[in-house]
């Protein structure tokens, strides 16, 4: 019997060890991941007013210039050397995300760095077809309406044919929007999607306009990261989601020495040889790697005030899909 309550004591004495242990490692984990959102953010501005351009330390000031002149440079290129640098991959990355988005008829979209229009154009799309599967369901339920009924249906579904849903495309770069509205010409693409000159640290809208915020592969460029996502909770609706498409880290050690030598020895070569422009790309490699990794980020995102804030890793963590809500 005494043997029995020693074993007793010993085992209970060992649970509760390796309780506390267990609480001592996550606390210490999400004290870690603070500790890494003040480091990135002191990292990221060398000193006050000072910012990295890819792996140079450069004024904060320079940096949106420089930042710029790059995409000025490339945005004649930039869906040819998108196409070659991810070998077609990012237009699957990109349709992840409307699924991840799952825009329904009459949302409002901001898609900032949006420039070429790649996500505005998926969106209009997506709710299009999510708007007639709508419509086709309606009809199901109601098999025979007369003719007065069909011409009504028409009617409405010309003059509503997104639910009223549009889209802004927010670029400060104007080149990369002079390429984005021509490809809207060339879809026929009408009133339903706007353009706009505008800073994702600054931007030209009045508070809670918008239902969904989106940026894909633009965030990693602005100056004041946690400014820039300051700026999106405030233009989102009360119940507006934030969405963010961009590089990440791979957590694979083989596949990520495999994904270095690839961005560090091709992508910039690449860059030489398709757009003329060595330098752009080499930066576009070095600010993947100084963007912060999939957790630093998120705790980013819920220190800018967003709510359930989670991230999808596609492609074993080339990019990652981070999701959050303004409550």
């Amino acid at each position: 019997m005494c043997r029995c309550l020693a074993k007793m004591a010993a085992s209970c004495k060992t649970c509760v060890r390796t309780a506390l242990l267990d609480a001592f490692a996550f606390t210490r984990g999400a004290l870690s991941s603070r500790v890494a959102v003040r480091t990135y953010a002191s990292d990221s501005r060398d000193g006050e007013g000072m910012a990295h351009f890819g792996f140079q330390t450069v004024p904060e000031g320079e940096k949106a210039e420089k930042v710029y002149k790059v995409f000025e440079s490339v945005a004649q290129k930039y869906d040819i050397m998108n196409d070659a640098m991810s070998l077609g991959v990012h237009r699957l990355w990109k349709d992840a995300l409307l699924r991840i988005m799952n825009p329904l008829p009459g949302c409002r979209l901001l898609d900032v760095a949006g420039g070429t229009g790649d996500i505005s154009f998926r969106f209009l799309e997506y709710v299009r077809t999510q708007q007639e599967r709508l419509r086709r369901r309606a009809m199901r339920m109601h098999q025979t309406p007369s003719w007065q009924e069909i011409a009504a249906s028409y009617t409405s579904e010309q003059a509503t044919v997104l639910g009223g849903s549009r889209a802004v495309v927010c670029d400060i770069n104007k080149e990369m929007l002079k390429v984005g509205r021509q490809r809207a010409k060339d879809l026929g693409c009408g009133t339903e999607l706007s353009w706009v000159v505008g800073d994702a640290e600054e931007l030209p809208f009045e508070d809670d306009q918008f239902d969904i915020y989106s940026i894909a592969f633009g965030i990693r460029n602005v100056t004041r990261i946690d400014k820039a996502l300051q700026e999106a909770h405030r233009v989102l609706k009360p119940g507006g989601r934030f969405l963010c498409l961009e590089f990440s880290h791979v957590s694979n050690p083989v596949l990520s020495r495999i994904y270095d030598a690839y961005s560090f020895q091709l992508i910039p070569v690449m860059g030489e040889v398709i757009a003329g422009d060595w330098n752009s790309y080499q930066y576009l490699v070095e600010s993947i790697r100084r963007f912060p990794d999939q957790e630093t980020f998120s705790h980013m995102m819920e220190d800018a005030g967003f709510f359930s804030v989670r991230f999808t890793n596609l492609t074993a963590g080339v990019v990652a899909v981070h999701s959050g809500f303004k409550l």
